[in-house]
């Protein structure tokens, strides 16, 4: 997998995802979110799904740890990708069983995802 984090202007966390999704390096970059948060940020997250392939099979995906300790300090969630990933992306990303809004967009509309997590 390619994943690369930026961190932008209002706790704009900006997750760039292609090919296959491992476990541990997400698992990593929960870490350093939760040490963002404990620190007092409120994370607005942006995850851009770019010639995505899907999530990494036989790994354990199960880890609720960051979700019941951390998930309630984010503000927003929104996700661009394309509309066959949509339901699996909102399941990964706890739409439902989070606080926090979470929302899907086409690639095409990247800036509307950014407005939407400025409101």
């Amino acid at each position: 997998m390619s994943l690369t984090i930026q961190s932008e202007a209002a706790n704009l966390y900006v997750y760039r995802v292609s090919g296959v999704m491992k476990q541990s390096e997400f698992a990593a970059e929960q870490e350093r979110m939760a040490g963002a948060i404990d620190a007092g940020a409120q994370p607005r997250v942006l995850a851009v799904f770019e010639n995505f392939e899907g999530w990494e099979s036989g790994a354990d995906w199960n880890d609720l740890n960051f979700l019941l300790s951390h998930s309630g300090e984010i503000a927003k969630i929104a996700l661009v990708g394309e509309a066959r990933w949509e339901a699996e992306a909102m399941a990964f990303a706890g739409a439902g069983f989070r606080k926090a809004p979470v929302k899907f967009f086409p690639p095409d509309q990247e800036t509307e995802a950014r407005a939407w997590l400025a409101e």
